[in-house]
């Protein structure tokens, strides 16, 4: 495939600019500042901590709380995003090379900042390292996944809730890289770029439209954005929290799968031993 032909591929099209809206001032969210300040109005300060240091739902943060905070966030980075949208808009026709692909650009900053305050607030692990710009291939992989379920797409409403089973099962607070990069969750990551990447030359389409004429321009552009933007993180919302990681039920800790399971195995022995009951282990679920 020449260079050409790379660049009209939707999937490439799609991967390029999410990874360069990564890379975008303020899009990164810090997980624990974010976290103390979504909960700081809802939950104790040892709520908080416990939920830092493991998550919200092994702090046993009710869901009505993380859905207040989660509403919180969605209205706060909805406006933020129709604003800037809507300056976008100002220039008018002859400003359009310009402004469309910075007015997309940001959209998709919007979208990564939403995805990670969701995740967080629902018990998904750090998304971002904080060494260098460089985004993982387990990282977007299921960042495409968030912006599928964004998008509408049941596929990768069906992988998600893999990811999400696969990390509670496991007791494990790393994304699982395998399945997001060569195993089974890969080859929907792979069909969910490809789509997004078709609706979002759409999607720029008609933002140019709607920029063609200064000022009415503005209003079209910053309300297209209100009106797609909220449905689609309030989407992400609902998916996230009716999730296996979200449940208050699992503790999470930075382990290898295994030993995760043999020390769960172990305590749990310890537990009933010392009760005078007899204890058999059983196998962990495939």
């Amino acid at each position: 495939m020449n260079q050409g032909e790379a660049g009209e591929n939707p999937e490439s099209r799609f991967s390029a600019v999410l990874v360069g809206a990564a890379r975008l001032p303020g899009v990164r969210i810090h997980r624990e500042a974010y976290l103390r300040k979504a909960l700081a109005r809802y939950c104790s300060e040892d709520e908080i901590r416990r939920a830092i240091e493991e998550t919200p739902a092994v702090a046993g943060i009710s869901t009505d709380v993380l859905d207040k905070a989660a509403d919180d966030s969605i209205r706060y980075e909805t406006a933020k995003a129709s604003a800037l949208s809507a300056a976008a808009g100002l220039p008018g026709f002859f400003a359009l090379p310009a402004t469309v692909p910075a007015d997309m650009a940001q959209y998709f900053g919007h979208m990564l900042r939403i995805a990670q305050k969701l995740a967080y607030l629902y018990s998904w692990p750090d998304l971002f390292s904080d060494r260098g710009d460089d985004v993982d291939d387990a990282t977007m992989g299921v960042l495409t996944l968030f912006f599928g379920v964004m998008f509408g797409t049941q596929s990768a409403n069906a992988a998600v809730g893999k990811v999400a089973g696969m990390m509670a099962e496991q007791v494990a607070k790393k994304l699982p890289q395998k399945a997001l990069t060569q195993g089974v969750v890969y080859p929907v990551v792979k069909k969910v770029a490809a789509y997004i990447g078709v609706q979002m030359t759409k999607q720029t389409f008609a933002k140019s439209v709607s920029k063609a004429i200064p000022v009415v321009g503005a209003a079209v552009s910053g309300g297209l954005t209100y009106a797609t933007y909220r449905p689609m993180a309030k989407r992400l919302k609902k998916h996230l929290s009716e999730s296996e990681l979200a449940r208050p039920t699992h503790r999470v800790v930075v382990v290898e799968a295994e030993e995760a399971r043999e020390t769960f195995v172990a305590e749990s022995a310890e537990s009933h031993a010392s009760d005078g009951k007899t204890v058999t282990a059983e196998s962990p679920r495939s």
